[in-house]
C-alpha cells in the first residue's frame, strides 16, 4: 500500500509526465510538412532547338490512340518536346527542345514572350473592335492583356488543306496579333468576342524565333 501510495503521488508530480505533454505540444510541429520548391531544371549539354511549321488537323503531341496525325509523323528527332502548345486546327510555327529552361522561360506567363499571329476572320473589324483586342478584352476565364493587333494584307502563305470555308457574301481580313500569354484558344476567343469569328490561325513567331520560309510540314533543327 506505501508503494501504491508513492506510485499515485509520483503520477501527479513526475517530470515524465510534463515532458510528454511537452512532447505532445511540440509533436504537431515535428510532423508539420514543408513544402519545398522545385529545383531549378538543370542546363542540357547539347540543347537541340526545332522549329516545326505545323500543318492543319495534326496533334501538337508525339502518340495518338486514335490514330490521328500527330509530331512523330513529321518530326524523327527524339527527345524534343513542345514548348508550348498549338491547337489542332491552328497552323505554323511550333518550337520543340530538350532545353528545360528554354521551354519554361517561354511557356511561363511571367516571362511575357510574345507570340505572333496571323489570323483571317470573317468580316471588316472597325477601329473600335481592333482598339479593344489592344486594350484587353473580358472572356469566360478573366481580361486578357494589353496586345498588339493591326490589319495586314494577306500573307503569302501556303494553300490550307482543307481550304478554309468562307462565305462569299462576307469579306474577310488578316489581322496580325501579338500576345505574351498562352490561354487555352485564346486568339480565336478575342477576335469572336469582337464579332469577327477566326477562319484560319497561323503563328508565325515565338520571341525571337519565325516561320521565315518554312513550309507546311517541315521542320530544321537548330544546334546551338
Amino acid at each position: 500500500m506505501a508503494n501504491s501510495g508513492k506510485f499515485n503521488s509520483f503520477k501527479k508530480t513526475a517530470p515524465q509526465n510534463s515532458r510528454t505533454n511537452s512532447l505532445s505540444a511540440k509533436s504537431p510541429r515535428t510532423n508539420r510538412i514543408t513544402r519545398r520548391k522545385s529545383p531549378a531544371k538543370p542546363a542540357v549539354e547539347n540543347p537541340i532547338i526545332v522549329l516545326f511549321n505545323k500543318p492543319f488537323d495534326v496533334l501538337c503531341q508525339f502518340t495518338d490512340e486514335s490514330g490521328r496525325q500527330t509530331l512523330k509523323d513529321f518530326i524523327p528527332i527524339i527527345d524534343v518536346y513542345a514548348a508550348g502548345r498549338l491547337d489542332r486546327d491552328s497552323e505554323g510555327l511550333l518550337l520543340l527542345t530538350n532545353d528545360g529552361q528554354l521551354q519554361a522561360k517561354l511557356t511561363q506567363p511571367t516571362k511575357k514572350t510574345f507570340k505572333t499571329y496571323w489570323v483571317q476572320v470573317e468580316g471588316a473589324p472597325s477601329q473600335a473592335a481592333i482598339k479593344a483586342l489592344c486594350d484587353g478584352v473580358e472572356l469566360k476565364d478573366g481580361m486578357t492583356l494589353p496586345a498588339k493587333v493591326q490589319i495586314i494584307d494577306a500573307p503569302d502563305v501556303w494553300p490550307r488543306v482543307p481550304p478554309v470555308r468562307e462565305r462569299k457574301s462576307i469579306p474577310t481580313t488578316w489581322l496580325e496579333v501579338q500576345i505574351c500569354e498562352g490561354r487555352n484558344r485564346q486568339v480565336r476567343r478575342m477576335t469572336a468576342h469582337v464579332g469577327h469569328p477566326t477562319l484560319r490561325l497561323i503563328r508565325y513567331k515565338i520571341g525571337q524565333w519565325c516561320l521565315d520560309d518554312l513550309q507546311s510540314g517541315q521542320y530544321k533543327q537548330i544546334n546551338q
